[in-house]
């Protein structure tokens, strides 16, 4: 008889559950799927041959076949496949047979974590363990010492693997100390490329703008490899990112282990059940991960089922952005290690960092697009073992859309990445560091566009450029204007320290700061609380105390918007939508204190902070005055009916385009002066806009 699985036996006893199991919606099994072989068109040399058969393949899978013909015709490609799917070998093999045919080959590595660069030094240096290649390769990030720093640019490895941050202050600002590495640079490896989208998107494209341009400087020109999760428009992406025009590869010839999928509509909460589900997990030996929507929650979650998991309480560890790096490599360790046996994460475990094999991925709500729910779920059954995948659904539209029609979600198409590369003050930020880099020339193709010309001549006028006497070239009036910039958002980051002992605790950029570090708020780290004493504007500091309180806070606030500047305007429904430019300003009025056992509200805190304004790109829409008359004859509750509208109008943003639903922001108005009626307000919750609304 054929034994059955701990995964198996797991689904069953949850689905059979008189308490739980009236809450499974919809259960779907993919079947296990064998892989799909194919032989590249030209031989490899006998010492690449070696290197793949000692990663355990006679032979390579369809997809990775596809992409190395490319590659090795010089041609630019991006393999958007599943997780787990092998991309690693696509990039590695290249690499290594230019390194075969000159010593002096050079080839570089973005990564968008830090720890996903430790990853794959690792692996490479273990797939180039026996070679008689013997290939260097360095990590240029951080966490690299100054020693080390120098030694690498004076001695550049055949791989070198970084971060956008590196690239953007060290490797492009001082391109003349990286001579030699890019005089040989033969190709550029760009990792998990569907993360760049949105704000982080957007100073993306002028990164890699300003790369070529230093590239370009030093007569190469190498070939481009993306990877990236299955999205709706890799091929445009990259166009985007790059302006380059890269081959597209996303059908996989990976093997696939058997997959559950199940969506659950929970009676006490998402939050509850998925505690429920954990604790059953953790007793069944089950190697688990949690994915929750917010920093907060993925600590409250972490509290109440340590309190509730009595002895693998210790075996439970939370995971998020704002935990300090030494932080994060732990957790990581002791998960890849099978020290912990669960972990609760936001979206910062989403991407291909080695954790181990898992078993079980619960989503506590729906993680907002198609392509995070399955970049989540294939975290679990990496190894090919039985896996699940469990949507605990939240009461948000889009969750409780997907619970009705989960056949729906099943059959839908990935959504698109999307990014704003001509965002006004982006654009201007890295045209000013363009300029210190390599002055910028009249002829350049990168004039040829109007945004940038436009941005030019403005920042002329300015001052931060300054025009050669022959009126030929641009240099930049800055020295280092690197610096100022913020890759991964629009403002600066805040550094949240212990007022009693100095130490840091973690960080938060200057958007997330006023919501939830601001005076009296309780900020939650790896289990414990701490009372925020102080934010310090100055000094970009929050000061916490360590504290044991029984409630959390959330934030309070106050929204208007001005509208700048109208784009376009449709006539839709009986009414007008409009696009346009607008200025929001967002004001932190209070906060409310909730019970952390009965979830209920205490009481509201009030706070006087200065208010937040930003100019940015958003819609709008009018709301007829016979629609207000008529709600309020029937005794309906109109304002709550247009904030629902505009909660439900941001909630399906993501079934369009991929962004969390905190990247955008709204406003409804029962009268707003300038429409002269109701409206309602979608815009980019960043300064400039991002592409989205």
């Amino acid at each position: 008889m054929k034994k059955i699985s701990k995964i198996s036996e797991y689904l069953q006893s949850f689905i059979s559950s008189k308490r739980l199991g009236k809450e499974v919606v919809y259960h779907e099994v993919f079947p296990k799927t064998p892989p799909l072989w194919q032989k590249p068109k030209k031989q490899w040399p006998e010492e690449i041959n070696k290197i793949i058969y000692a990663s355990g393949l006679q032979k390579l899978y369809s997809h990775q076949a596809q992409a190395v013909d490319h590659i090795r015709k010089g041609r630019h490609v991006v393999v958007a496949t599943p997780t787990a799917s092998g991309k690693t070998l696509i990039y590695t093999l290249p690499v290594l047979e230019n390194v075969l045919k000159n010593p002096g080959s050079k080839a570089l590595y973005i990564f968008p974590l830090k720890a996903l660069a430790q990853d794959q030094l690792r692996t490479f240096e273990e797939m180039t363990a026996n070679s008689t290649l013997m290939p260097t390769a360095a990590i240029y990030d951080g966490d690299t010492s100054a020693w080390h720093r120098k030694r690498i640019r004076e001695m550049p490895p055949n791989v070198l693997m970084t971060n956008p941050e590196m690239l953007h202050l060290s490797l492009l600002p001082y391109h003349e100390k990286w001579a030699s590495f890019f005089s040989g640079l033969d190709i550029v490896v760009v990792d998990e490329v569907h993360t760049y989208r949105g704000v982080m998107g957007s100073n993306m494209a002028l990164v890699f703008r300003r790369f070529q341009r230093i590239c370009s400087f030093y007569g190469v020109s190498p070939t481009f490899i993306f990877s990236s999760a299955t999205i709706a428009n890799p091929t445009q992406l990259i166009e985007q990112l790059t302006g380059l025009k890269a081959k597209t590869i996303t059908k996989s010839g990976a093997p696939l282990g058997k997959r559950n999928i199940l969506f659950v509509n929970p009676i006490e909460g998402p939050a509850r059940t998925a505690i429920l589900l954990l604790k059953a997990a953790l007793h069944r030996g089950l190697r688990t991960i949690v994915y929750t929507q917010s920093r907060k929650l993925t600590e409250l979650i972490a509290i109440w089922a340590g309190s509730q998991s009595g002895p693998f309480a210790s075996r439970i560890s939370a995971y998020r952005a704002g935990f300090l790096p030494e932080e994060r490599r732990e957790i990581e360790k002791k998960l890849a290690k099978g020290d912990l046996l669960a972990v609760i994460s936001t979206s910062a475990l989403e991407l291909g960092i080695d954790i181990g094999d898992l078993d079980l991925c619960l989503l506590v709500g729906y993680p907002g697009s198609v392509v995070a729910t399955w970049q989540r779920g294939g975290r679990v059954g990496r190894s090919g073992q039985d896996s699940a995948l469990v949507l605990i659904a939240g009461e948000d539209a889009l969750d409780q859309f997907f619970i009705h029609n989960p056949e729906d979600f099943i059959k839908r198409e990935p959504e698109a990445a999307v990014i704003n590369p001509y965002n006004p003050e982006i654009l201007a930020r890295h045209l000013v560091c363009a300029a210190a880099e390599l002055s910028i020339k009249n002829d350049e193709k990168l004039l040829s566009e109007e945004p940038v010309l436009k941005s030019i001549l403005s920042l002329e006028k300015k001052g931060d450029l300054l025009k050669s006497a022959d009126g030929k070239e641009f240099f930049s009036s800055r020295k280092f204007p690197q610096r100022y910039i913020n890759l991964r958002g629009t403002g600066s980051r805040f550094n949240i320290v212990s007022g009693r002992t100095g130490q840091s605790k973690g960080e938060i950029d200057g958007f997330r700061a006023f919501k939830e570090t601001h005076p009296g708020a309780i900020y939650l780290h790896k289990g414990d609380t701490y009372l925020v004493n102080n934010l310090d504007m100055d000094t970009m500091t929050i000061k916490v105390s360590k504290t044991k309180v029984d409630y959390y806070t959330r934030v309070r606030s106050d929204k208007k918007t001005d509208i700048l500047e109208v784009f376009e305007e449709k006539p839709v429904w009986g009414t007008s939508i409009f696009m346009g430019q607008l200025k929001v300003t967002e004001q932190v009025t209070g906060y409310e204190k909730w019970s952390i056992h009965t979830k209920k509200r205490l009481n509201i805190v009030p706070l006087d902070l200065p208010p937040q304004i930003f100019e940015t790109d958003g819609l709008w829409f009018k709301i007829p005055l016979k629609v207000q008359e008529e709600t309020i004859s029937e005794y309906l509750h109109f304002m709550g009916g247009i904030h629902a509208l505009e909660h439900a109008a941001i909630g399906i943003f993501p079934l369009l385009v991929m962004t969390d639903r905190n990247d955008l922001g709204g406003i409804s108005t029962p009268y707003h002066n300038q429409v002269k009626s109701a409206a309602i307000f979608i815009y980019d919750g960043v300064p400039g806009g991002a592409g989205l609304s």
